[in-house]
């Protein structure tokens, strides 16, 4: 059974679908820790409410960047993660975690990459994007986090139509309901091919 640590910033509602995944048996593995960067965040809830471990560290509570860093590093390696799972997590991941865990990071991103990807493209941006541009079709994308911004291999993708008379929150509704799906299918998928 291979450790996931999930980071994220936000609701959670892709960390719940690994938990969901795990709990039916279609995902074998174990959280064994979650890593935010905000207090009082849907996330942690879901983290207390089904007993993962989680740690709350924010760069801007440290002195120095490295300080921040070697802390993050040291708190992953306590949780003793096989890969680490971006669920909506804003901040930058450090070279450090990177090189450590080079091809165990993984990301979903709510848009066909390369399109609509790099940095600022988050969230309702990236909804807004695809609509002034008058894309048909938008989706997600679960990639290998590298050095840069939504940059690393793709693992897997979903498409969905955009239609005429969409919102941001119409498009980001959609693209949100296949990334459930489509995550801890890549991430089940993807345990398989470690060691």
């Amino acid at each position: 059974m291979k450790n996931i640590v999930v980071f994220a910033s936000g609701s959670g509602s892709n960390f719940q679908s690994i938990i969901d995944s795990i709990s039916s048996g279609t995902l074998e593995a174990t959280i064994t820790g979650l890593i935010t960067d905000r207090e009082n965040i849907q996330s942690l809830d879901r983290a207390k409410f089904h007993n993962i471990p989680y740690s709350i560290l924010s760069p801007t509570n440290f002195d120095y960047p490295q300080q921040y860093e070697t802390k993050l590093f040291d708190v992953v390696n306590s949780y003793k993660a096989d890969i680490i799972i971006l669920a909506g997590y804003l901040k930058k991941i450090p070279n450090l975690i990177i090189e450590a865990y080079r091809n165990r990071i993984l990301n979903i991103h709510p848009s066909l990459l390369p399109k609509y990807g790099g940095k600022g493209f988050y969230g309702k941006k990236v909804h807004e994007a695809v609509l002034n541009n008058g894309e048909t079709v938008s989706g997600c994308t679960v990639h290998i986090v590298n050095e840069i911004y939504d940059d690393g291999p793709i693992l897997g993708q979903t498409e969905v139509p955009v239609f005429d008379h969409d919102s941001t929150i119409d498009l980001a509704q959609r693209v949100l309901t296949e990334e459930h799906k489509l995550y801890p299918k890549v991430i089940s998928e993807f345990l398989k091919t470690l060691f």
